[in-house]
């Protein structure tokens, strides 16, 4: 049985070993980690999955950052990254990643912070599933190559605007880092 829990209550070692088995070791170098840069994941809206069948083990992350467009008009509008989503490889076909998104999308709905979502990813399964498009995004500067079909908003106030994304200012509040809990 699959248990949701913030993500600050996790070893941040585990997380990061759950995200090299994810996405590999050399992840560091994607853009979405030059888009995040420097800013601290959102506590309220990045959750673990652990499988209590196996001693709670850590199966599964979602992270959200804030981050803001800076339109070339000079505006800036926040937004919230979503991502990234990490399955361990062996659990990738278990719905395990859906239900975090599900769950973190209810999170944000609830703290009003539903209205603004963005994320680099599949189109085939995030708009499909979660309602996630390119039709405005086909303007944005990210600090690293991407696919302009895979970066992706959700939301009104997802802004339709030329501009840069990048980690919102003043968004690295270290309580919030990843610290968590140390491993005993």
């Amino acid at each position: 049985m699959i248990k949701l829990v913030p993500l600050q209550n996790v070893c941040a070692h585990a997380v990061e070993a759950l995200l090299d088995a994810a996405f590999g070791a050399d992840r560091h170098g994607r853009t979405a980690y030059h888009v995040r840069a420097g800013a601290a994941a959102e506590p309220t809206l990045s959750f673990a999955a652990l499988d209590s069948d196996e001693a709670h083990r850590l199966v599964a992350t979602l992270q959200c950052w804030p981050v803001e467009l800076r339109c070339d008009a000079g505006d800036a509008h926040p937004m919230t990254m979503v991502g990234p989503v990490a399955v361990l490889p062996g659990r990738q076909r278990d719905g395990i990643g859906r239900l975090l998104m599900v769950h973190m999308l209810a999170a944000a709905r609830e703290a009003g912070a539903d209205e603004a979502l963005m994320l680099i990813g599949d189109p085939e399964y995030y708009e499909r599933f979660f309602g996630f498009s390119a039709v405005r995004t086909s303007g944005w500067r990210l600090p690293g190559p991407v696919e302009p079909r895979r970066l992706l908003a959700r939301g009104r106030d997802a802004p339709d605007c030329a501009g840069v994304l990048r980690a919102r200012p003043g968004a690295t509040d270290e309580r919030f880092t990843l610290a968590g809990p140390s491993p005993t």
